[in-house]
């Protein structure tokens, strides 16, 4: 490396030599998470989803669903993979290399790994995994928004970075976590005594009206519509799996109207304020008298006569 030509110290050699690991790493990492949780949903017995339905808590979602959001976040994160190869903007490179970097390489890894501990029901081990993959995630989340925030000038940054990104946050965090935590403090009941669904209902509704409160703040302080979608789909992957005691299922019934209310609030609040914001007030009493002095229109004199009447 010594007898390169090159100045290995140069930010920009750096910065480039980083971007082109991870146009390696990246792609090769979101490859085996796809694999791996395939094999374990199509071949492997218990699958994925048969897992899901044999250990049902307060919080068990329609696996259904749950496939489709994956399968968003897939193709997602194979913008994101095009994006590394073709990004020619310096604000995109540094978001890449230094916002997101190795740690969604690090997350595809562990998503792989928690979907074998799941098939093999080690659920404090999946719990571990996903609580490291939910800090991982966050880590990258909060990154972009302080260093490299969306900008409407930067759409595809937006598009191919900060959603899948918030995408992938928001399942682990409001779900997936939550879920296996729940199975392996022994909160969840047999799917043969359906009638037992009921026995801890409050925990399920601290976590689905936890998760849904803070997704409610980030909607209405950044108008987000990434998280609205994602909430919303959480949301509605609850509710739909049956049955679900009442303080979860009505927490998740109301968070799947109030996240898109919530939005649309926001937006036209924002779009009233601009307009209001363009409307010129009429000028004051010293403002005209100042215009009169520059030669422009003056205060005019009055007519008492005309203004109180006539004696």
């Amino acid at each position: 490396m010594e007898n390169l030509p090159v100045d290995m110290s140069n930010p920009a050699v750096q910065q480039y030599l980083s971007l082109v690991r991870l146009q390696v790493l990246t792609p090769l990492s979101l490859l085996i998470n796809i694999a791996v949780v395939l094999v374990c949903t199509i071949v492997v017995n218990p699958s994925i989803g048969s897992v899901t339905r044999m250990y049902p808590t307060s919080v068990s979602p329609s696996p259904a669903l749950i496939a489709a959001y994956v399968l968003v976040i897939y193709a997602g994160q194979v913008g994101y993979c095009v994006l590394l190869v073709l990004a020619r903007n310096e604000d995109t490179k540094k978001a890449l290399v230094k916002a997101v970097g190795l740690s969604l390489v690090f997350s595809n890894w562990i998503m792989a790994l928690w979907a074998i501990a799941w098939v093999l029901r080690l659920f404090l081990v999946s719990t571990i995994l996903l609580g490291i993959l939910v800090l991982l995630l966050l880590y990258s989340n909060i990154t972009l928004l302080i260093y490299h925030a969306p900008m409407s000038s930067h759409p595809i940054d937006t598009a191919l970075i900060h959603a899948p990104l918030r995408f992938f946050l928001i399942l682990p965090l409001s779900l997936l976590f939550p879920y296996a935590l729940f199975i392996t403090l022994g909160l969840s009941y047999s799917p043969s005594h359906p009638e037992d669904y009921g026995n801890h209902p409050w925990s399920g509704f601290g976590v689905t009206f936890g998760t849904n409160l803070l997704g409610l703040v980030v909607v209405l302080t950044r108008r987000d519509i990434v998280w609205t979608v994602a909430a919303t789909w959480i949301c509605a992957s609850i509710w739909s799996a049956r049955p679900k005691p009442a303080p979860v299922y009505i927490t998740v019934i109301l968070f799947t109207v109030l996240h898109p209310l919530a939005l649309l609030c926001t937006f036209l609040y924002h779009y009233f304020h601009k307009r209001q914001g363009r409307i010129a007030l009429p000028p004051d009493e010293d403002q005209e008298t100042d215009r009169g002095r520059n030669g422009r229109r003056g205060p005019r004199e009055v007519d008492a006569e005309a203004l109180w009447g006539s004696s």
